[in-house]
């Protein structure tokens, strides 16, 4: 594994990210934890969850498969950069009540106490904002997170789905308060969807944030979903069949496939090896639900792609380009 820093911050991380979504809904806790194992003896050492996973009535239930994981011993804890998220209501289906949801301080203490207990653990290492609040004063959000940091139960913050103007509004706000601010974002990013570039990239460069790609694969449209489904009968299912029944998107990725077939590369490896190429980018989240998936991740980190490659690639997927240039003269 290959390890580079989480943005400005002393924080050495590998340039692949499990992602533990579907741990529980998909994963069963059996083969779940054998992942999570392979992930780190092949070096992946930042864990990315949310107290929301799990889902419906099982909210939790990814967190909690995670605290059994760590209860297992074996340095697993301490070799982890734990991150996971607040935002979603966590109170029971049917029973939502007022403040069991959003970043209010009040919400954010309760949050980070069960998160805690799922976990297993008395500390969160990176502690995200799964998306933006637009009722709470970003002057509160950092009241509640310097008190967490300074009782020690997270060490930093991080945003998830922040537009760029957020990121820039949320780290002067830091400045302004003494607090250390953000230091990652973790963001929708891939070949298929490359409008972070415009702001949301820059913002996170200018003030320090490593860039977490969330759907590197875009919900497998990147991962060879016609070549699947021509060869093996596999029928693409969710974001991939709706994507592909516009005849000019099927036709996009079936160059796609047909460009790294002649060069005798997988689809799926392409797209995280391109996100490793791309600044600002810290590395993007892999959320296997089988092992042999996420040995087919780890061979990106080691894969070289050429200059020509690249070419071809932004050929097929252009991206935006900057702000303003992206939408003025």
């Amino acid at each position: 594994m290959k390890y580079t820093q989480l943005g400005r911050t002393g924080l050495k991380v590998g340039r692949l990210v499990l992602g533990t979504m579907n741990f529980g809904p998909q994963t069963d806790e059996a083969d779940s934890h054998t992942i999570m194992d392979a992930a780190l003896d092949a070096g992946i050492n930042l864990f990315d969850t949310a107290n929301v996973y799990g889902w419906g009535e099982n909210k939790g239930r990814t967190e909690t498969i995670i605290g059994n994981w760590f209860a297992k011993g074996g340095d697993r804890r301490d070799k982890v950069v734990l991150a996971t998220k607040v935002y979603a209501n966590m109170a029971a289906e049917g029973e939502a009540w007022p403040n069991h949801d959003k970043l209010s301080a009040l919400n954010i203490r309760r949050a980070v106490e069960a998160s805690l207990k799922r976990l297993r653990t008395d500390h969160i290492d990176l502690y995200q904002f799964h998306h933006v609040d637009r009722d709470t004063p970003v002057e509160e959000i950092w009241q509640a997170v310097d008190v967490l940091i300074q009782q020690g139960k997270i060490l930093y913050a991080g945003s998830s789905n922040f537009p760029g103007w957020k990121i820039a509004q949320t780290n002067e706000t830091a400045r302004r308060l003494g607090s250390y601010g953000l230091v990652s974002e973790q963001c929708l990013y891939n070949l298929a969807e490359r409008r972070a570039e415009m702001e949301v990239i820059p913002a996170a460069q200018e003030y320090g944030l490593g860039v977490i790609p969330w759907s590197p694969l875009h919900g497998g449209l990147l991962g060879g979903v016609i070549k699947k489904e021509v060869e093996g009968g596999r029928r693409a299912s969710g974001r991939s069949a709706d994507a592909l029944a516009n005849t000019s998107v099927r036709a996009q990725i079936q160059t796609y496939e047909d460009l790294l077939d002649k060069h005798g590369l997988e689809p799926g490896e392409v797209a995280l090896a391109w996100l490793l190429t791309r600044p600002g980018v810290t590395g993007p989240i892999v959320g296997p639900r089988t092992a042999d998936q996420l040995a087919s991740a780890l061979r990106a980190v080691e894969l070289e792609l050429s200059e020509e490659l690249l070419a071809e690639l932004d050929g097929i997927f252009p991206g935006p380009g900057p702000s303003p240039e992206a939408f003025a003269w």
